[in-house]
């Protein structure tokens, strides 16, 4: 195993579209729901992906073991008004951490997220977000990740 690091370019986007997907459909699927019928996100994470990528809204480190994706992380930036705890009022929004199944346990997810958040550090945010798989609560806990009660989702 030759584990090594890069970011992702057009080149990789139809593999990592298709590990994304992978992932939403197993943290989905693990809390015993069902993903509906009929829904194709494919043209939707081409369009997000092509135009975040674009403005620099958007970065992603892949783990890869020779020409194999094997670990994806994503990192989107967006801008809300400055408070107290995040003077800058930029965010990142952490997303896309998967690794495959048979990869880990390696300290691969470990080495992604730490790429990441260094991203959202260089690009100003004063914190970084996201919503955790019951897998993940502990790789972002050992981080330094807090949880944080308020958090709360209305959807549309």
């Amino acid at each position: 195993m030759d584990i090594s690091y890069k970011k992702l370019t057009d080149t990789e986007l139809d593999c990592f579209i298709n590990m994304r997907i992978t992932q939403l459909t197993e943290e989905y699927t693990s809390t015993g729901r069902t993903v509906p019928e009929g829904v194709d996100l494919k043209a939707a994470l081409y369009d997000y992906y092509n135009r975040h990528m674009a403005d620099g809204t958007f970065v992603s480190w892949l783990a890869m073991d020779g020409d194999k994706i094997i670990g994806t992380s994503g990192m989107s930036f967006v801008e809300k008004p400055p408070y107290f705890t995040c003077t800058t009022g930029k965010l990142g929004l952490l997303s896309s951490m998967y690794t495959d199944p048979y990869y880990r346990r390696k300290g691969i997810a470990k080495e992604l997220l730490h790429r990441v958040v260094e991203e959202a550090r260089a690009y100003g945010c004063g914190a970084v977000h996201i919503t955790a798989s019951d897998m993940g609560v502990k790789l972002y806990t050992a981080y330094g990740f807090k949880h944080n009660g308020n958090f709360m989702q209305y959807s549309l």
